[in-house]
């Protein structure tokens, strides 16, 4: 008998690029048939929040505290900045310190983004800046916030960190991953996926086995990958060239991705240390699923 199991995840090209394998047959699924939908980075968030929950979900680690009655964090299909991650831009040159009660755009409240740079311009300053959200879909739309002056700066996520240099009006802030790396000399956790509790230990690691072997399977034939992203047209808002999806996969899909390593973990219990001792959060314990 078949058991249909609910993934969500989000539209950018590293999500898409771990589940591919998963949703087109490329690997043995033993029983389990995976449907899925694709929202973007703090509506997964929400979702994982939500009564109908899916049944694996890929969420800010920020908000894995949140949803950990609900859900166990698996140990792979991670995202993970090493010196680099999410960077903030305004159309001034600014710094860290400036952003203080300013109004900055933000992903999404839930956001290890959002998360991060709160501790960071809490940890120099002791003040804050107001969020203003501004959901990664459309993609143009952060942008378009920035140059109507509808905010200062904006925090910019996924495929923004990479293309918002092609807008020479803009001046990068800070680079969050860079300055949590030299803060705490630690990688820093961005994104992972999360299973359902209730889902039983014989289905969890099922489930957890494909999901391992789609993400394997994605870095052993990498480029084949990277042809049908590319083909399928589903991120072409994003302007990436294949030249910039090998650096953007290579950044946030890579052999992070298969399986947290030691310093990742130890960030993710950094990273959730610090918020709750600075007041950003609070119950911060997690379990890893198998």
């Amino acid at each position: 008998m078949t058991k249909q199991i609910r993934i969500a995840f989000s539209p950018d090209a590293d999500d898409w690029f771990m589940f591919h394998p998963l949703l087109t047959g490329r690997i043995a699924t033993e029983g389990l048939h995976f449907v899925h939908e694709r929202v973007e980075t703090e509506s997964l968030n929400a979702r994982a929040e939500a009564e109908d929950a899916p049944d694996v979900c890929a969420v800010s680690i920020a908000h894995v505290p949140a949803i950990a009655h609900r859900y166990l964090l698996l140990p792979h299909g991670g995202s993970v900045g090493r010196g680099y991650g999410p960077i903030v831009v305004a159309k001034r040159p600014m710094s860290l310190a400036d952003l203080a009660g300013r109004k900055v755009a933000v992903p999404g409240l839930r956001t290890t983004a959002h998360l991060v740079l709160r501790l960071l311009l809490h940890e120099a300053t002791g003040l804050t800046f107001e969020p203003v959200v501004v959901p990664i879909t459309p993609y143009a739309r952060v942008f378009e916030a920035l140059a109507a002056g509808e905010v200062e700066a904006a925090l910019l996520i996924h495929e923004g960190r990479l293309t918002w240099a092609d807008d020479p009006s803009l001046h990068a802030v800070v680079e969050i991953g860079e300055a949590w790396h030299r803060l705490t000399q630690l990688p820093l956790p961005l994104g992972g996926n999360v299973i359902r509790r209730d889902l039983g230990d014989a289905t969890i690691r099922a489930v957890s086995a494909a999901c391992r072997a789609s993400v394997e399977w994605s870095l052993a034939h990498r480029d084949e990958v990277m042809d049908a992203l590319l083909s399928s047209g589903a991120r072409d808002e994003a302007r990436l060239s294949r030249e910039r999806l090998d650096r953007y996969l290579g950044m946030y899909a890579n052999a992070d991705s298969a399986g947290y390593d030691a310093p990742s973990l130890t960030a993710i219990r950094a990273l959730f240390d610090r918020a709750r001792k600075a007041g950003l959060l609070g119950e911060t314990a997690i379990e890893l699923a198998p």
